[in-house]
């Protein structure tokens, strides 16, 4: 039996992969702008010199923005040490930039900076980043104009914005991963009170029937068997049945066994038929996955556990497998007394789950459905219906 594996999906690493992109894309952006308007700059020199540190900066660290785990609080504060010098050194280069208006040596870069803070740490850091460019523009600017203030305002906003939808994204992520944490435990639980079911529960009620029919001794083995019986199923139902593994991390199984594609469901069927029990299989092979077709045949063993100890020895059973391209259809029949109404929830609401989980538990993992139809005085029914394609997954 395969680990079920919990599979936690990062909302973050695309984010990461779109802000080195930004990066690198309007780095390459600032020198070209540069290049077509370098006749206006008074000292090009102190434009061409940060240029070349923010290119070599850029590059560098573009391993730095590839990842959360990398991208630290020491470096976030140089790359935002080195977007407002880019501003405020702006002035220095080009003394008709205060009024122009044009854009800065950084140009857009900056906002890759602002970008980081926010995925980094979310709408407070992002808050603090934005607050400190746009104070810095607002410095260079010296008399800022409306469109100066509309563009702070416009990385402001949109910085705390997308630092904000990260935070969501987060908490939404360890919301999903920890409900499949709990349903992957769940089912693993289920999968080992179907387990117990199949095997100590009813050796246990098998020595309870046996002593008491005896008697002497054998009754008081019986007894304490019955008393076993009861406080087994009661830590089953109440989902206390802890997780076994085995060394290779797994629940059960032999580590590194290796297992076909495909099993034959016949073959696992065919033990199932004797004197009592009749088997009707289709003339060609019926392919399923092989923990589908374990978990069929085990629901079916099930079955005809409950025939034997419901309807009696002497009762007769049918086994029919219909192979159809979507699904397999397997229909146990007996000829037994038949179920009461209402006695399936009173043995429920009793511990005894040889319905709930052997049966219907196996067939919901795999996708499929268990009916089952009783008429008192009329026999059981039950219809097992396993999809090819969920039983597959």
């Amino acid at each position: 039996m395969k680990s079920e594996r919990v599979v936690r999906m990062s909302v973050e690493q695309p984010l990461w992969r779109a802000l080195t992109a930004y990066r690198l894309l309007t780095m390459v952006y600032a020198v070209v702008l540069f290049a077509l308007e370098r006749d206006r700059f008074e000292r090009a020199w102190v434009a061409v010199a940060y240029l070349a540190v923010m290119g070599v900066w850029t590059l560098a660290t573009l391993p730095r923005v590839a990842g959360a785990a990398r991208c630290t609080r020491p470096f976030l504060a140089v790359d935002l040490v080195v977007a407002l010098a880019g501003i405020l050194l702006t002035p220095l280069a080009d003394e008709q930039a205060q009024h122009i208006d044009g854009p800065t040596l950084p140009s857009i870069w900056t906002a890759g900076v602002v970008l980081a803070f926010a995925v980094k740490g979310g709408w407070r850091w992002a808050c603090v980043a934005s607050s400190f460019v746009g104070a810095a523009n607002i410095v260079e600017r010296g008399n800022p104009s409306r469109d100066t203030l509309h563009n702070v305002l416009l990385v402001w906003v949109a910085s705390i914005a997308i630092g904000y939808v990260v935070e969501v994204a987060r908490a939404s992520e360890r919301t999903l991963a920890h409900a499949m944490e709990i349903e992957a435990r769940t089912r693993e639980r289920e999968r080992l009170a179907r387990d117990i079911h199949d095997s100590v529960l009813q050796v246990l009620a098998m020595v309870q029937r046996r002593g008491t029919a005896l008697g002497g001794e054998a009754a008081e083995l019986g007894r304490m068997a019955g008393e076993q019986e009861v406080a087994l199923r009661t830590l089953v139902s109440s989902g206390l049945v802890p997780t076994a593994r085995t060394a290779d991390g797994g629940p059960g199984g032999t580590p590194g066994a290796a297992e076909p594609s495909e099993i034959d469901l016949r073959t696992l069927l065919a033990p199932y038929s004797g004197s009592k029990v009749s088997f009707a299989e289709p003339g060609a092979p019926v392919p399923l996955a092989p923990a589908a077709a374990r978990e069929t045949a085990a629901a079916v063993g099930a079955v005809l556990d409950n025939v034997r100890r419901h309807a009696g020895a002497e009762a007769s059973a049918w086994i029919l497998v219909e192979d159809w391209p979507d699904e397999v259809v397997v229909t146990v029949r007996d000829d037994g007394p038949g179920i009461p109404e209402g006695r399936l929830a009173q043995a429920e609401g009793e511990g005894r789950l040889g319905v709930a989980l052997s049966i219907r538990g196996r067939l919901r993992e795999l996708g499929g459905t268990a009916e089952l139809i009783s008429v008192p005085g009329q026999g059981t029914e039950v219809e097992l219906r396993v999809p090819r394609g969920k039983a597959e997954r």
